[in-house]
């Protein structure tokens, strides 16, 4: 099903994965509009597109979607939303007010401005974060959506995506202004790699600091399945299409989907050393010290931080559910999304390692630049 002549809203376009789907967008569908939403919108972003926008309109949109009448004037006119913005925070270096504001509250008003403004559908981009782990730790090994857990979340982040999930899932089959039904889906992607990943930026400088030898923070039996970005653009792409399909759309619609592809289960430490072994960088063979010693550490940097809050708000670099989180073997399978939405990864592990180390190499001069000049 094409989305020829569509008007769509990408939020969040101009970040790690929006930039990612915004291209594919312009290359593979013949769309009447295409409207940039974020705070700030680079205009060199624009410019880059200009290669495969062929007559597609790129139109921009600068504002809070904490902000109801921005959310409908961004909404007016469009059919489809992609909602990928949202703050990301393992840290709690961010407001829980804030988060919350952005999170659920901004996912809210764009929901009731589709209803609003009659866009019949609306793609949530989760995270395998609304599932755990939890603080236990217990493992999941290639899950699904119909597996059970018992989970609490203790990160604000995971919380508010989650709550963000299930007011998205509830709203499909609203009745929109002109009497249409709204119809949504969220998906779920593991830990997302690839060109412009903050996080392996981090993980990087991290190991430059530390004389090229990177972190160890999980342990190598804690295997996760990290996802390429390319491969995360690709989903929300088909799971478009399965909505505007007739055939497909309430099948699809109400329901989440997790979003892997192909890449080896790894921990997080050891894909980082897969990734930059090739630029020279080792890695710790241990953990700084056993993880029962490090959670009593977390908690008592816990502990003190929150008790120096009202005078000054420190961040931890690591907390307890953080590292649980790094220590927890966490997979799933994408076997439901293949078959309902149409979902195969379309970049192969050893393309998503080649296009992500030849980023990396690229980044590395400056990397060691920016902390040579602090």
């Amino acid at each position: 099903m094409s989305l020829t002549g569509d008007v769509c809203v990408v939020t969040g376009a101009c970040g790690f994965l929006g930039k990612r789907l915004v291209r594919l967008l312009l290359e593979e569908e013949k769309m009447a509009e295409i409207r940039l939403l974020d705070k700030h919108v680079q205009p060199e972003f624009v410019s880059t597109l200009q290669d495969c926008r062929g007559d597609t309109k790129l139109t921009v949109f600068e504002g809070d979607l904490r902000d109801g009448g921005f959310a409908r004037k961004a909404c007016r006119g469009a059919s489809l939303v992609f909602h990928i913005a949202s703050i990301i925070d393992i840290k709690e270096s961010v407001e829980y007010s804030e988060m919350y504001g952005v999170n659920v509250k901004g996912t809210q008003l764009l929901l009731e401005a589709c209803i609003q403004e009659n866009v019949v559908s609306f793609i949530y981009t989760s995270t395998v974060e609304v599932m755990g782990p939890n603080p236990r730790g217990e493992p999941i090994i290639n899950g699904s959506e119909d597996t059970a857990y018992e989970s609490t979340l203790k990160f604000n982040y995971s919380r508010t995506k989650k709550e963000a999930e299930q007011r998205t899932l509830q709203a499909h089959g609203e009745v929109l202004q002109n009497g249409g039904r709204l119809a949504t889906c969220a998906l779920r992607p593991m830990y997302i790699y690839g060109e412009g990943c903050r996080f392996m930026l981090g993980h990087m400088g991290d190991g430059i600091r530390n004389s090229n030898v990177l972190l160890r923070m999980s342990l190598p039996q804690a295997r996760v399945n990290p996802v390429y970005v390319g491969n995360v653009a690709v989903a929300h792409l088909q799971a478009a299409r399965s909505l505007k399909d007739p055939q497909k759309r309430n099948a699809v619609g109400g329901n989440f989907y997790f979003i892997a592809d192909d890449t080896p289960p790894v921990s997080y430490s050891d894909f980082n050393h897969v990734m930059m072994a090739p630029l020279g960088f080792s890695i710790q063979e241990k953990l700084p010290m056993p993880i029962p010693f490090l959670y009593v550490v977390c908690f008592f940097l816990e502990m003190l931080t929150t008790m120096l809050r009202p005078l000054i708000r420190i961040v931890p670099p690591l907390n307890r559910q953080l590292l649980t989180m790094l220590n927890t073997p966490f997979s799933f399978s994408y076997q439901r999304a293949k078959r309902d939405l149409g979902y195969e990864p379309r970049h192969t592990w050893e393309e998503s390692r080649k296009r992500t180390m030849e980023w990396l190499a690229a980044e590395l001069p400056k990397e060691r630049e920016r902390i040579r000049a602090k």
